[in-house]
């Protein structure tokens, strides 16, 4: 007599296996396994989730701030004395660790949508733990450094506020698929009601999240006020070295409407263009008065100035990654710039028919200049023959020796101090200007200067605010906003709620099918056994012990099969031999 030996085939679970494999190094499929996972793996689990949201927050932050990097830098320029693009390893390092963080916990969710236990391997709990606390540091220390910027999260969302809707509303569509099928695909229960409820307001407050916006730029265009006039802050730095001849004609040639300089006086009495205290970051004062180089710039006089370079740092450091950009001819002109007296500027400005704005450093105490500074700067205004009504100058201090000129405060005030003070225009960073401000401002007629602006989002802001004008580093790449978002929501809605409805149907269809086709020809122990949860317990191994000797017994023959659905795969049971 021939005796039947019971052969056990398991199905291929490719995808889980790579699921499995990577978030907790588990190939095989006696690893893998369906019970509740543990506390420990839960509070892993959370970690993972604060570590993705400190980090999207991160590069969220980095995002936005593209528009200050050149002020981060010089920010670290001040404090070290050396010129290096630190945001380069910054955005390096957070791209790599958002990327990293957003790939686990994307695993980690496949873990629970496929009803697997949560084993984070310990190779990536390190992994996860370098990236939050270097995240935690950085946040640290740019709060110390550049503290002044996180304003600017504030000011962003007005304009990111319905992209980053759009996104939300992505990834809270996509999630729907891991909600159906945890709901769906098990018996219910408390916590899996629970689930659906929290998914469905949030699906809701997603949707009408955008009728909380504040947003100037979601507004009818018969409102929008003229573009703003641009201010060349510098020149065009980005595209030539910083407050040169070169730099403020290119400026001129993307269209600029005024021109904006750091004005220093030399010891001699001479107006020239320089931004830092020191000669060292622009020019080659290292090289020529080695001795010198940690002078005060005003304590050189004009023939010393003239004699040094003010082109050739441009192309070494490459400040912006432009110099690839350059032609052969340009890279010449650059290389052979010379420091810019005031009086070369204003004669500039004045064959371009354009204006000016002047913020001035005054001379230390101990300078031979200290008193006479402002009768250095009128001279040069007046030997330019440019008009005194083009020339505008910060800080508005010796207002009772100024006749013709324009001044302007490049700080905060109220309407009632801008009375007292005559003022009639501002100069005020983007953090400083809100919607408010500037529509307070305008109504008693006073100008406002919004600085920097780098990024057309935030000249979008500006212009939807009705803001006059704007001092930018990089007037080439401001351009027009577009205003279609209220219909781009409507339809990203409607369409996100078909996908939705549609996953939560397809998946209860599946399910209810596969029920049903499952449970023909199934005696008493095959149904009970469906129903009974996904767990490791002895009485789930006697029921299935039960249900292959019932079969057994029953007469299975040769051609018949039996198929279970234990946890990680199928058991088929056959008279002759392995099934496939």
């Amino acid at each position: 007599m021939v005796k039947h030996q019971p052969l056990q085939v398991y199905e291929k679970q490719v995808f889980v296996s790579f699921v499995t494999g990577i978030y907790g190094c588990r190939w095989k499929r006696y690893q893998r396994s369906q019970d509740n996972s543990s506390r420990w793996e839960c509070t892993w689990f959370l970690i993972l989730c604060s570590s993705f949201l400190l980090l999207l927050f991160w590069a969220y932050f980095w995002l936005v701030a593209q528009n200050d990097f050149n002020e981060f830098n010089w920010s670290v320029y001040n404090r070290s004395g050396e010129w290096r693009d630190e945001t380069v390893p910054l955005l390096a390092s957070t791209t790599v660790g958002f990327s990293y963080i957003t790939f686990l916990l994307i695993l980690a969710l496949f873990h629970i949508s496929l009803g697997q236990q949560l084993n984070l391997y310990w190779v990536h709990k390190i992994g996860v733990l370098a990236a939050l606390l270097t995240t935690v540091s950085g946040v640290v220390s740019v709060d110390d450094i550049w503290g002044d910027e996180w304003d600017i999260m504030l000011v962003s969302l007005q304009a990111t506020a319905p992209f980053l809707h759009l996104g939300v509303l992505l990834s809270v569509t996509a999630v729907s698929w891991l909600v159906a099928g945890y709901v769906v695909h098990k018996e219910r229960t408390n916590f899996q009601v629970m689930v659906l409820l929290v998914y469905v307001i949030i699906l809701i407050a997603v949707y009408l999240a955008p009728l909380m916006f504040t947003c100037p730029c979601i507004m009818d265009q018969h409102r929008l006020k003229p573009r703003p006039d641009i201010i060349g802050q510098r020149g065009a730095p980005m595209l030539a070295p910083e407050n040169t001849l070169i730099s403020f004609n290119r400026a001129l040639q993307h269209g600029v409407d005024s021109l904006e300089a750091d004005v220093t006086i030399s010891v001699d009495g001479v107006p020239f263009l320089m931004r830092d205290r020191t000669l060292r970051r622009t020019t080659d004062v290292g090289k020529v008065f080695p001795a010198r180089q940690f002078e005060d710039a005003s304590l050189f006089n004009w023939t010393e100035i003239r004699s040094l370079n003010a082109g050739q740092w441009f192309l070494e450091n490459d400040p912006y990654w432009t110099v690839e950009t350059l032609t052969v001819r340009d890279r010449s002109r650059i290389g052979n710039q010379t420091v810019c007296s005031l009086l070369e500027l204003l004669r500039l400005a004045a064959r371009a028919n354009s204006s000016t704005l002047l913020n001035i450093r005054k001379p230390p105490p101990e300078h031979p200049r200290y008193r006479s500074w402002f009768m250095d700067t009128l001279w040069a205004v007046q030997k330019a023959g440019i008009s005194q009504k083009r020339v505008t100058w910060t800080p508005d201090t010796d207002r009772g020796r100024v006749r013709g000129l324009q001044q302007a405060a490049n700080e905060k005030l109220s309407v009632d101090e801008i009375r007292a003070r005559g003022i009639t225009s501002l100069t005020l960073h983007y953090s400083k200007a809100s919607h408010k401000d500037i529509q307070e401002y305008l109504a008693n007629n006073v100008s406002v200067t919004v600085y920097p602006v780098n990024e057309p989002w935030l000249f979008s802001i500006l212009w939807c605010s009705g803001v006059p004008s704007v001092s930018s580093n990089a007037p080439q790449v401001l351009q027009k906003s577009q205003n279609a978002y209220n219909f781009i929501w409507i339809t990203s809605d409607l369409v996100s709620l078909a996908i939705v409805t549609g996953i939560f149907c397809f998946q209860n269809y599946h399910m209810i099918r596969w029920r049903i086709n499952g449970m023909h020809n199934c005696n008493p122990e095959q149904i009970m056994l469906s129903a009974v949860a996904q767990r490791s317990s002895r009485d789930v191994n006697i029921m299935k012990e039960k249900l292959i000797f019932s079969d057994l017994n029953n007469g299975v023959n040769s051609t018949e099969e039996l198929s279970l659905y234990p946890e990680n795969g199928y058991a088929r049971y056959s008279h002759g031999g392995l099934s496939r």
